[in-house]
């Protein structure tokens, strides 16, 4: 058999899908959209049941992939049971979207989650008088606390033997008539569920529109009689009407709120904190500061900053660092700044373990002989290196991931996507995107795989597009790097602050300009029930974690497997390699490749010399990961002191290597998560960004090195192109107001 799980975000459907299916669910793709398809077995009844946790909705209308997948999966696929998960925190409101299942010819059961929270509350809800006034059974369970599960399953493989014929609430309003006409009609064109079809037609639904233009013809004189009312002929909002004024009036009676109920919830109290309208966002930088503190710190809680705390014991520094793994270690010494955070801690043992085992297979290949060999190469430096580089930063990833679904099943990043939502939408995105972007200073492919939750496939692809922006951890070696070149020390932090900054003000003037040129419309206001605070259940937070990294290995290994071995053939042989794998990587493929590219990077100035080459190798390397960047300049020869780059040139290769191609764990991943035209922009968007952005900064640079004016004058160009662009946009949103008001 096969049951379907339905309900509103946030009502606990994935608490309980994880309940269910344990180690047997599942997560995969619908066909031709990036929604997920969340797929299990439960094995506790007399035969398997084949779960389907469908996406998140408010209701059944064509809006969103999520919308339009739940509504053709229960539609055309006809489960043989439609579990509706109900907040029973939140009835009235969830009990919308059981108005339209009801209409769909579906056994349906409802479960009546959080119904420990309910009794906790002092409220009751008369389940027996909701399940007779609805037609269908009714369970309580508690999704969480795995109460009721056992029962919620028998009673829905008991309802799916038997056939159910569908209802609507709307019998009692004045669209009767009109509904039963319409399914008639329908009926006679055996069309399946016609009552469902029949009301969605009537609401001119898109879908339904599409396929029985012929049925809305013939209705449409009867339709017109309900033109001239307080809706102006706005069937759908006539439905949504009928239905509400049908909610209230039948199940605000089954509810009975306890007096105590009058007075604040412990929820109430701690959002006048954590929403407050002063305290809100420090609150949230300071947590969000402790959360990266503790994956990406190498001086834990500052030990070494503020009590000049330095470990040189080497026991303690092995045991720090994964046994000698130096990246930590004070240059010239033997000492550790501080005590590593916990993600620098599991990530430096992740190092070692997967050193040791590229230390183990080349022993092997040296033994038999042929260590220097193409395919001991090929598996050594090639594959076992790029595993190396995507399993090293695996750890904080799913530290970090951790971390953001504690928030998250707690409630609390609901609370902050609301508090950013006004912000973000002058810029095309809700306050959902705050999240992934400001993951992405961790890195990118987190980033990345946090937007999979929007409904909006555009402001996904945007997420996406702007996450690389933000200066990830596997960059810092880069800025690093050039920072000890900058004339001046005081001046190569400055340098290293900037770059920062710098990403994050192209990402906003990015998100202008695709706002400004786009035909997207302006961002709805973000529409969410807050949940209550809780405690995360410790289950669900190894099923998230799960998740991420099944999809991370699958998604992205792949192309990045591929790509490692491209590189690697390109840097260790020419052009006859039938001759053997060339000694120094300036002899190489990649190398005259180099040679010949530099010359495209001519515009942008750091591959001006005899060196200029050099650069454009590194920035290539820096596709498999950016931290390849310094290893393939060190192996080329640029280091402090080596490097004949003017400050303007340091700075055009910095914002380069910020804004081109990020790792191919990050494209990977934004190919998995982005629709397919998105991708493919998105990529576009970073090689004109990142081409554009580097010539900019090196030619104001260079201006002001020879005349000053001159680079002034470029400056104020470049500010009034900017406020051109805000001008445009204020006049855009301007003309959709009006448009909205005609």
């Amino acid at each position: 058999m096969k049951f379907a799980l339905a309900g509103n975000p946030n009502c606990g459907k994935t608490t309980l899908f994880n309940s269910l299916t344990g180690a047997t669910a599942h997560v995969g793709n619908w066909p031709g959209v990036t929604v997920d398809k969340k797929e299990g077995t439960y094995k506790k009844l007399e035969e398997p049941i084949h779960i389907i946790d469908l996406p998140g909705i408010n209701w059944l209308s064509p809006y969103t992939p999520e919308e339009v997948v739940s509504r053709n999966f229960i539609v055309d696929e006809k489960p043989d049971c439609v579990i509706n998960i109900v907040d029973a925190t939140n009835l009235e409101r969830n009990l919308y979207l059981t108005t339209q299942l009801l209409e769909i010819d579906v056994p349906i059961v409802i479960a009546l989650n959080m119904m420990d929270s309910v009794k906790k509350s002092g409220d009751i809800i008369d389940t027996t008088k909701l399940s007779v006034t609805l037609g269908v059974p009714v369970c309580e369970i508690s999704a969480l606390k795995n109460e009721g599960i056992k029962e919620l399953m028998e009673i829905s493989y008991k309802a799916a033997q038997t056939k159910r014929e569908a209802k609507t609430v709307l019998s009692q309003s004045n669209l009767k008539a009109l509904i039963e006409v319409a399914t008639d009609k329908l009926k006679a064109k055996n069309v399946e569920s016609p009552l469902f079809h029949a009301i969605k037609l009537i609401e001119e639904d898109s879908l339904e529109t599409s396929m029985h233009q012929d049925v809305l013809t013939e209705i449409d004189p009867i339709r017109q009689n309900y033109v001239k009312n307080e809706f102006d002929g706005d069937f759908e909002g006539m439905v949504a009407d009928a239905r509400y004024k049908y909610i209230t009036l039948h199940f605000s009676k089954i509810i009975k709120k306890a007096a105590k109920n009058t007075n604040e919830t412990t929820s109430d109290k701690i959002d006048k904190v954590l929403t407050h309208k002063f305290f809100s966002i420090p609150i949230f930088i300071v947590l969000m500061f402790i959360v990266f503190h503790l994956v990406f710190s190498e001086d834990l809680f500052f030990l070494n900053a503020i009590f000049g705390l330095e470990i040189k014991n080497s026991g303690w520094i092995n045991f720090f660092t994964g046994m000698g793994y130096d990246s930590m270690l004070l240059e010239g010494t033997n000492s550790l700044e501080g005590i590593p955070s916990l993600g620098v801690f599991l990530q430096s043992w992740m190092g070692w373990l997967t050193g040791s085992i590229i230390d183990l297979v080349s022993g092997w290949f040296e033994a038999g002989g042929v260590l220097d060999t193409w395919y001991a190469g090929l598996i050594c430096d090639g594959l076992l290196t790029g595993i190396d580089a995507i399993f090293s930063f695996l750890p904080q990833i799913l530290l970090l991931f951790l971390f953001i679904s504690i928030l998250e099943d707690s409630g609390y990043m609901a609370r902050v996507a609301f508090i950013m939502d006004r912000a973000f939408r002058k810029f095309g995105l809700s306050g959902k995107a705050f999240i992934p972007l400001l993951m992405g200073f961790g890195c990118s492919v987190p980033a990345m795989m946090a937007t999979k939750t929007f409904e909006d496939e555009k402001e996904r692809d945007m997420t996406i597009r702007l996450a690389p922006f933000f200066s990830c951890g596997a960059k810092a070696p880069i800025w690093a790097m050039l920072a000890t070149v900058v004339v001046g020390s005081f001046l190569g932090d400055i340098f290293v602050f900037s770059i920062y900054i710098l990403g994050i003000v192209v990402a906003i003037l990015s998100a202008l300009i695709i706002k400004a040129f786009s035909k997207q419309k302006e961002v709805p206001p973000f529409i969410m029930e807050l949940p209550a605070y809780h405690m995360p259940q410790f289950k669900n937070l190894l099923a998230h974690l799960w998740e991420k990294l099944k999809h991370f290995l699958y998604k992205a290994s792949t192309i990045i497997t591929a790509a490692i071995i491209v590189i690697w053939f390109l840097s260790n042989f020419k052009w006859a390699f039938w001759q053997g794998m060339v000694d120094d990587i300036s002899e190489s493929i990649l190398a005259d490749l180099g040679r010949v590219l530099q010359y495209v990077f001519y515009p942008l100035g750091w591959s001006w010399g005899v060196d200029g080459w050099k650069y454009t190798v590194a920035s290539i390397t820096g596709l498999i990961a950016k931290e390849d960047v310094v290893a393939t300049m060190g192996q080329l020869g640029l280091e402090n002191g080596t490097i004949n780059l003017s400050n303007a040139q340091i700075y055009a290769f910095a914002a380069y290597n910020l804004f081109t191609l990020p790792c191919f764990a990050a494209v990977a991943t934004a190919r998995s998560e982005s629709t397919k035209k998105g991708f493919w922009v998105t990529l576009l968007w970073w090689l004109l960004a990142s081409y554009v952005v580097s010539m900019v900064i090196f030619w104001i640079g260079y201006s002001f090195e020879l005349f000053w004016w001159l680079g002034l004058i470029i400056v104020l160009a470049i500010i009034g192109l900017i406020v051109g662009l805000g001008l445009t946009i204020i006049h855009k949103r301007k003309m959709n107001k009006e448009k909205r008001v005609a």
